[in-house]
C-alpha cells in the first residue's frame, strides 16, 4: 500500500528530501541548546565569566535563528509536498474511475467514491504534512537528545529506558485498536455522503410527497451512526493522552529526584542537571509526538487501503492489449469501426457481478438486426430490456456468448471507436452544467450552430430552446434542474443525433414526451436517419407499432421477434402489453 501512495508524490520527491536535510539541521541546532544552557550555568554563572556567558548566548541567539529558518522552510516545502501529493491522488484516483466499467462503479457506489477523493485523500495529505513535520523531526530528536543526556550522566539516563518499554506497549495496544474503529468511521461517512447525495437529487420528489420529516429521520440515523463511530474511536485515543503524560511525569520526577541527589553529592552540576532535565523532556516529547502521529497512521492506513482498493481494481471492461497498438504500426492490425450498423447476438447471457451463484439477467439471447432497422425491445419490468442495450456499446460484456456489430466482436473494437459509432440516450436522462450548445456538443465536439440546430429540430427542441432568450447559450443548472422531463430528454436526442450514428440506442427516451410530440420525433428519424439502425426500449405502444422488428423479452429471454400483426396473432405477451394500453391494438 505504501509503494503504492509513495507512487503519486512524483516531482514532490525533492521537496521530501530536502525537508529530510532542513528537519535534521533543525533539531541539532535545537538540541545544542540545552547543552549551551548548562555550559552558561556551570561555567559562566559559577566562574563570573560574563564574557563567555555573551560569547555562548550569542552563539545560542544565532542556533535560535537558523533553527527559525530551517522550520520556515521546512513548513513551506512540506506544505507544497503535501498537497501536490493530494492532487496526484485525486488525478490518479478521478483518471481510474473514468476508465471502470458500470459494474465497477456499481461496486463501490457513487457516495463511497465521492468519499474516498475527499475525506481518504485529505487524510492522506494531513498524514503527509504531519510525517514531514513532525515525525521527521522526532525519530532525529528522540536519538541526538538520547545520545546527549547519556553524555551527561549515563546512570541517570535508565530512568528514560525504564519509562520508554511503558510507553510503546501502551501506544501499541491503543493503535490495535484504533485502526478497526477508523475503518468503521470511513464506511459510516460513506453512508451518511450517499443519504444527503440522494435526497438532494431527489429533493422535489421528497416535496411534492411530503417526505421531509422522513428525509431528517434517514439522515439522523446516518449522522448518529457516523458520531458514534467517531465518539468509540474518540474514546480509545482518549485513553492514550492521561497514560502518556502520567508516564512522562513520572520519568520527570525521577529524574529530579534521583539528579538532586547527585547534585547535592557533588557528582553532576546544577547545570548539567538543568540540561539533562531539557534533553529529558524532549525525549519523552519526541515519544509524545510518535503517538500523535501513529493516531494520524491509524486513520491514514483506513483511508489508505480504501484509495489504493480503488487504484488497484482493475476495470471489467478494457480494450484488448493489442487493440493499445496504433493502426498502422508495426505489428498492429487495422482496428474495426462501426459503419453498417448490423448487430448480432449469438447465445449472450449476462449477470451483474462475477459470483457465480448470481442468476443471469439475460440467457441464451440469439438475435439479428439488420443495418438500418427500426426494432423495438418490449417486456416488463425487469425483463432485461436496457441490460440487453447495454451489451451493444459494452457497458457490461456478455458472461457467456457474442455480441457481434458489423460482424466483430465488441470486444475486438476499441471501446473508444466502439461508442464513437453509437448514439446513446440512457434512460436517466442528465444533462452537465453549462450551456445548452455546451451540452449538444458532446455529441460532437466540433459541431457548427446549424448542425446543432438541425439535430434539435428532429428532435423536436429547437423550438423551445429558442423560446428562451439566450436560445442556445442559456445556461442550464446541474442535471438540467431548470428544464423540465420531456425538454431534457429531447435535448439528449439531439446530442445522440449529433454523432451521426450508425446505432442509435433509444432507452424509454420519449416516456415525458406527449404523444403528439413523439410522432413528430418518428416522423423526423424515418425522414433523417436513413441508414441508422435504431434500437428503442419503450413502454408506450404507440412508440413501438411501427418498429421493422418488435423483440419480446421475457424474464431474461426472448419470448417473441416479428413486427406488430405478427406479434398479436402469436405472443400473448406482446398481445398483453398492447391491451393493458388500450391502444394500437389491431393488425
Amino acid at each position: 500500500m505504501l509503494k503504492t501512495l509513495y507512487s503519486h508524490i512524483g516531482r514532490y520527491k525533492r521537496h521530501v528530501l530536502a525537508c529530510v536535510a532542513l528537519m535534521a539541521c533543525d533539531v541539532v541546532a535545537v538540541t545544542l541548546m540545552p547543552t549551551l544552557m548548562g555550559r552558561i550555568v556551570d561555567e559562566g554563572v559559577a566562574g563570573k565569566d560574563l564574557a563567555y556567558i555573551a560569547r555562548t548566548g550569542a552563539l545560542m541567539a544565532a542556533l535560535s535563528l537558523a533553527a527559525i529558518v530551517f522550520g520556515v522552510l521546512n513548513a513551506k516545502l512540506s506544505a507544497e509536498a503535501a498537497q501536490g501529493f493530494a492532487a496526484n491522488l485525486r488525478r490518479a484516483l478521478f483518471d481510474r474511475i473514468q476508465s471502470f466499467s458500470f459494474s465497477n462503479i456499481d461496486r463501490f457506489s457513487a457516495p463511497s467514491l465521492v468519499t474516498r477523493l475527499t475525506s481518504d485523500v485529505g487524510q492522506l495529505q494531513n498524514t503527509l504534512l504531519m510525517c514531514l513535520r513532525m515525525l521527521l523531526r522526532a525519530p532525529l530528536m528522540l536519538v541526538s537528545a538520547t545520545v546527549f543526556a547519556v553524555s551527561i550522566n549515563a546512570r541517570l539516563s535508565l530512568v528514560i529506558l525504564a519509562a520508554m518499554p511503558l510507553l510503546v506497549a501502551g501506544i501499541a495496544l491503543i493503535l490495535r485498536t484504533a485502526e478497526k474503529l477508523f475503518t468503521d468511521t470511513q464506511s459510516r461517512l460513506d453512508d451518511l455522503n450517499g443519504a444527503v447525495q440522494e435526497n438532494l437529487v431527489g429533493i422535489r420528489t421528497v416535496k411534492a410527497y411530503v417526505r421531509e420529516e422522513f428525509e431528517k429521520r434517514k439522515f439522523g440515523e446516518a449522522n448518529g451512526a457516523l458520531t458514534n463511530a467517531g465518539i468509540r474511536a474518540g474514546y480509545v485515543i482518549s485513553m492514550l493522552f492521561p497514560m502518556m503524560l502520567a508516564v512522562m511525569n513520572a520519568a520527570m520526577i525521577a529524574v529530579i529526584w534521583f539528579g538532586g541527589g547527585m547534585v547535592h553529592a557533588g557528582g553532576m552540576g546544577t547545570g548539567q542537571l538543568i540540561s539533562f532535565i531539557s534533553y529529558i523532556s524532549e525525549i519523552l516529547f519526541s515519544v509524545m509526538i510518535f503517538s500523535m502521529v501513529f493516531i494520524l497512521f491509524a486513520r491514514a492506513e483506513a483511508s489508505g487501503k480504501r484509495v489504493v482498493e480503488v487504484l488497484r481494481t482493475e476495470p471489467d471492461v478494457a480494450d484488448k492489449p493489442e487493440l493499445a497498438l496504433a493502426a498502422g504500426s508495426p505489428g498492429g492490425a487495422p482496428r474495426p469501426r462501426v459503419r453498417e450498423g448490423r448487430i448480432e447476438f449469438r447465445g449472450a447471457s449476462f449477470r451483474y457481478g462475477a459470483d457465480s451463484r448470481s442468476r443471469d439477467v439475460l440467457s441464451g439471447i440469439d438475435l439479428d438486426i439488420e443495418p438500418g432497422q427500426f426494432v423495438a425491445i418490449v417486456g416488463g419490468t425487469g425483463s432485461g430490456k436496457t441490460s440487453l442495450a447495454s451489451l451493444v456499446p459494452r457497458f457490461y460484456d456478455v458472461s457467456a456468448g457474442q455480441v457481434l456489430v458489423d460482424g466483430v466482436d465488441v470486444r475486438d473494437y476499441r471501446i473508444e471507436e466502439l461508442r464513437a459509432g453509437i448514439g446513446i440516450v440512457l434512460q436517466k436522462n442528465l444533462l452537465f452544467s453549462g450551456s445548452i450548445a455546451g451540452n449538444l456538443r458532446w455529441g460532437s465536439k466540433d459541431a457548427s450552430d446549424e448542425e446543432i440546430a438541425q439535430a434539435a429540430r428532429v428532435a423536436q427542441a429547437d423550438e423551445f430552446v429558442r423560446s428562451f432568450p439566450e436560445g442556445y447559450e442559456t445556461l442550464l443548472g446541474q442535471g438540467g434542474v431548470n428544464l423540465s422531463g420531456g425538454q431534457k430528454q429531447r435535448l439528449c436526442i439531439a446530442r445522440a443525433l449529433l454523432r451521426r450514428p450508425a446505432i442509435l440506442i433509444l432507452d424509454d427516451s420519449t416516456s415525458a414526451v406527449d404523444t403528439a410530440t413523439e410522432a413528430r420525433i418518428r416522423a423526423e428519424f424515418t425522414r433523417s436517419l436513413k441508414g441508422t439502425t435504431v434500437i428503442m426500449i419503450a413502454q408506450r405502444a404507440s412508440s413501438f407499432i411501427a418498429a421493422d422488428k418488435i423483440v419480446v423479452l421475457d424474464d431474461g429471454a426472448v419470448s417473441a421477434v416479428g413486427t406488430h400483426s405478427e406479434l398479436l396473432a402469436r405472443s400473448d405477451i406482446y398481445r398483453e402489453i398492447c391491451l393493458s394500453q388500450q391502444e394500437g391494438f389491431g393488425a
